[in-house]
């Protein structure tokens, strides 16, 4: 079995090799670009590694994992069209390098890209694999939804947050490892326990993005603390804190969320005044709680797998390397 960094290495020359030769240059360019960014690639070594519990010859589902990853970049150039971002891990986003239209449409190419790679799959997989990326995709979509209709919200319940961020991040990463240990021939069972495996994995995942980017060291976590608080979403902490908080707390916590900020120095403020409303509430140690609790019950199916534990011990490092994750 091969290790995560070599199950990386195997992705990175595998989207080196797709090439895109077709023209025009312009819209093929922008995808390029933005694979090029890098990243941890952990959706597709995910998948590979939960095909290597039953088989060995991981590059007969190759294309597949670079299908789900070129899926997730698709994802990841729209959020920062919608989202109006700069940068994308340190670098300028597609469309502040090209403009949105031509982001827009790359993004698109991308999604068709996506599924051709998986239409790859070896032909006694292909329906299953097809029906299952196709209604991931579209919970993605609705779980995106769902997100932007709570911007209007200030009464999100904890359990509608936790169904959002399911289908928003979680159940690609459930995607990617029950779609490797299917085309392995898995039984039903061990496919049921490590779709629940992937999904508690990234409950527990944006649980702990959602911390960092209040408590997390900017200098480790990649990008500046406290962008969350500025704009406002209805993260696991926000909605806790107004649930939780008394009545001079909710009133104190409203009115700085409803404080325009126009320099660093307010945004610090503001950053800072939120913070220690958090604090004084405590929903820190209520997020770390429910941190865990997802993790814990991710291994608890990863536990239930009938494969020997010597073949899960790859998926099990992978995963407490992004639980133990400072960025």
């Amino acid at each position: 079995m091969r290790t995560a960094s070599q199950l990386l290495t195997l992705i990175n020359n595998g989207l080196q090799k797709l090439g895109f030769y077709r023209k025009p240059f312009g819209l093929y360019d922008p995808v390029k670009y933005e694979l090029s960014l890098g990243g941890k690639r952990v959706r597709p070594v995910l998948m590979l590694m939960a095909y290597e519990l039953y088989r060995d010859d991981v590059e007969r589902i190759l294309p597949t994992a670079l299908g789900l990853e070129m899926y997730h970049n698709y994802t990841l150039l729209h959020d920062d069209v919608m989202d109006k971002a700069d940068l994308r891990r340190g670098k300028p986003t597609v469309h502040k390098v090209w403009d949105e239209n031509t982001a827009i449409l790359s993004g698109d190419t991308m999604l068709v890209l996506a599924y051709q790679l998986m239409q790859k799959a070896e032909p006694e997989n292909l329906k299953a694999v097809l029906d299952l990326f196709t209604e991931t995709a579209l919970e993605i979509g609705e779980g995106q939804q769902y997100d932007m209709d709570f911007e209007q919200r200030m009464d999100v319940r904890e359990e509608e947050y936790i169904e959002m961020i399911r289908l928003k991040t979680s159940v690609l990463l459930a995607c990617a490892v029950k779609m490797g240990a299917l085309q392995a021939g898995a039984p039903e069972a061990d496919l049921k326990f490590l779709y629940r495996f992937g999904e508690r994995l990234g409950l527990a995942f944006q649980l702990q993005d959602d911390l960092l980017d209040v408590y997390g060291d900017p200098k480790t976590f990649g990008k500046k603390t406290g962008g969350d608080i500025l704009e406002g979403k209805k993260t696991f902490l926000l909605i806790n804190a107004l649930r939780r908080s008394t009545e001079e707390q909710r009133a104190i916590l409203e009115r700085w969320l409803d404080t325009p900020v126009n320099t660093p120095a307010e945004e610090a403020r503001k950053v800072e005044a939120v913070t220690k409303l958090y604090d004084q509430i405590g929903v820190r140690k209520l997020t770390e709680e429910k941190i865990k609790y997802f993790f814990d019950t991710a291994f608890i199916s990863l536990d239930a797998v009938d494969v020997p534990e010597e073949r899960k011990q790859m998926l099990r490092n992978l995963a407490l390397s992004l639980f133990d994750r400072k960025s």
